[in-house]
């Protein structure tokens, strides 16, 4: 009788780990079935139809390397690709420096109002990029433009915002930095809000003024936040397309035109599904060496 009652007390036990070790397998398994449907599953066809001729319609026919052949020598993809290069390293730096400006002064003891602060600098972020996209477009028009109207009421002539490729692909830089402010933000004040403050009294102590502080104490502390920022940035800056479209369409002509914006036009408008196949698999050997060399800077800055 006794030898009975100790097996009926230790089965709940087993049927507890039995569920506790069910329940995360479920929630796994989840999880990689929806990864495997939405995201491994659609990059197998793409990579087979980046070897293919197909249109999107019909049949299609395996060429081999041929995609890959003629897109490293059409010069449309390198502009598309060397003004893509060139809006990430106008935009990466530009968003690390207003975001973390922001994060200082929203946590600064001196401040005030800084929770209304956090909601105002978040909201954009919350914006789709399409609307953000019209509402600078509202602000930078040539001749609808609030800025231009303000200039030109001040006695000075309208500047060519959108005529000029420069100047266009500077308001896409400064819309979608405004746009992104907020999300960076919020990972720099949580990374500024785990440095111990004792680092902080102890440079007081020393006779180091803030300035000193932020550069001895706080970026040195916030440096593996500071490498996701650069590497989110990087990443979302590479793959921008609803911002140029809905601001400036990636002109004047085609002279704005990303590599994204390229990969659509040539799959969708022209019906090249395999050759913007090729471009988007490209896109992600770069995507994927940027966070490969990303990563190996911030390990050799975290040994030293």
């Amino acid at each position: 009788m006794t030898k009975r009652a100790s097996d009926v007390s230790a089965s709940p036990p087993r049927r507890r780990r039995s569920s506790y070790t069910i329940a995360p397998l479920v929630l796994i398994a989840a999880n990689v079935v929806l990864f495997a449907l939405f995201f491994v599953w659609p990059a197998v066809i793409g990579l087979v139809y980046s070897f293919t001729n197909y249109t999107g319609v019909g049949a299609f026919q395996f060429i081999g390397l041929d995609n890959y052949h003629n897109l490293f020598g059409d010069s449309t993809f390198y502009d598309a690709l060397s003004r893509t290069l060139l809006y990430a390293v106008l935009f990466v730096p530009l968003n690390f420096a207003l975001s973390l400006l922001a994060a200082n002064l929203v946590v600064s003891k001196h401040a005030k109002g800084a929770s209304v602060a956090r909601v105002i600098f978040f909201i954009p972020w919350l914006l789709s990029p399409i609307v953000v996209g019209v509402l600078w477009r509202w602000l930078f028009g040539e001749n609808f433009g609030l800025v231009n109207y303000v200039i030109e009421k001040l006695g000075g002539s309208a500047v060519p915002w959108q005529s000029n490729a420069d100047l266009s692909l500077i308001v896409v830089v400064m819309a979608a930095s405004w746009a992104w402010t907020g999300f960076s933000m919020l990972l720099f004040i949580a990374a500024i809000k785990n440095v111990p403050v004792s680092y902080y009294e102890a440079a007081s102590l020393d006779g180091a003024g803030p300035w000193r502080q932020f550069i001895s104490i706080t970026l040195p502390s916030i440096a593996p936040t500071s490498f996701i920022v650069i590497l989110l940035n990087t990443i979302n800056a590479m793959k921008e397309y609803p911002v140029f479209v809905a601001l400036n369409n990636g002109g004047p002509g085609t002279s704005n035109n990303l590599l994204v914006q390229y990969i659509y036009e040539t799959g969708f408008k022209r019906g090249q599904i395999g050759y913007a196949s090729a471009a988007s698999f490209v896109l992600m050997l770069i995507l994927m060496a940027v966070a490969i060399i990303q990563l190996i800077v911030n390990r050799r800055v975290e040994n030293r």
